[in-house]
């Protein structure tokens, strides 16, 4: 299955010309998936040539502007664009009504039916699932309600070995087989054996993305051995305080969290914009853990 990653954004709360809020998107299968959407995020979907109408679901991780300042926008173009399909907003309490009253006092009717989904910032639990991926929640410590996504794909089913597999096996039969269950006799002895008749399936891909928040290890539990994740690291070590003191990480934070929780993969992001050279952010990360990268705007990854 196809799980691609885009970088739209990597900014922080105060803009810069060569850093753009935060904004990811994720395209698995045909269906879009947008993480987060501050200023100018329609401007980076056409930019990286993402296509509009394949955007499904958009997940908002707070309501600080440089989170979700772009939604509004991006509704409006869809809007204009006669967008018809259905359009899902997760987000915490009050997104649905400050969307509500933008959309009312502008005199927009949309073409399109929005369905907004309140998020539990406090407690991770499954908050979304389709045929492909099932969304977790990550509660995150910041200065407003906040909390991280967990994009995970479904198990695969086992693949079937045709040249052993028995002549008299029903449809349900081999269902069974391939979701890993063996067949029984009526003495409830295993008649088909699964792994005899069957190869293991391959392991399910997974995205974790933690915004905004302070160093805060409760969240390795749930994002541990994920493919990729994303987290923010705003400061440096040296300015540790300063980040306790916003509710934010350092670049040597996020490094432990991936260590700890033995993640694939770590993207850091969300960079203040004191900071015009990122390389040192890069080397402190590095020094936590290894597999690390700076989010840039337009980097591409399959997960």
């Amino acid at each position: 299955m196809s799980f691609n990653l885009t970088i739209l954004g990597t900014g922080s709360a105060t803009p810069v010309l060569t850093r753009n809020p935060t904004a990811h998107f994720l395209q698995i299968e045909q269906d879009g998936y947008l993480i987060d959407c501050g200023e100018g995020t329609q401007n980076q979907l056409l930019r990286y040539k993402l296509r509009p109408t394949r955007l499904k679901y958009i997940f908002i991780t707070h309501l600080h502007g440089d989170h979700y300042f772009g939604l509004i926008g991006l509704i409006s173009t869809l809007n204009m664009h006669r967008r018809v399909d259905d359009l899902w907003i997760f987000g915490p309490k009050g997104l649905a009504e400050i969307i509500t009253i933008q959309l009312k006092y502008s005199g927009a009717w949309l073409n399109f039916k929005l369905h907004f989904i309140e998020t539990d910032t406090k407690n991770s639990y499954q908050l979304f699932e389709n045929e492909h991926i099932t969304v977790t929640t990550i509660p995150l410590i910041h200065r407003v309600e906040c909390c991280g996504f967990l994009f995970r794909e479904k198990p695969h089913k086992h693949k079937i070995i045709k040249e052993t597999m028995p002549n008299d096996l029903t449809i349900e039969q081999i269902k069974l087989l391939k979701d890993g269950k063996n067949i029984l006799n009526e003495d409830g002895s295993i008649k088909y054996d699964y792994r005899i008749y069957t190869t293991p399936s391959s392991k399910s891909k997974s995205y974790a993305f933690c915004s905004d928040t302070l160093y805060h290890e409760p969240i390795i539990d749930i994002i541990k051995n994920v493919n990729f994740l994303y987290h923010e690291a705003t400061f440096l070590n040296d300015l540790e305080s300063r980040a306790f003191q916003t509710n934010h990480s350092t670049a040597k934070q996020a490094g432990q969290i991936a260590r700890k929780a033995n993640v694939g993969k770590l993207l850091i992001g969300h960079f203040s914009s004191r900071y015009k050279d990122l390389s040192p952010l890069l080397e402190e990360v590095r020094s936590e853990f290894m597999n690390s990268e700076l989010a840039e705007e337009g980097m591409f990854f399959e997960i």
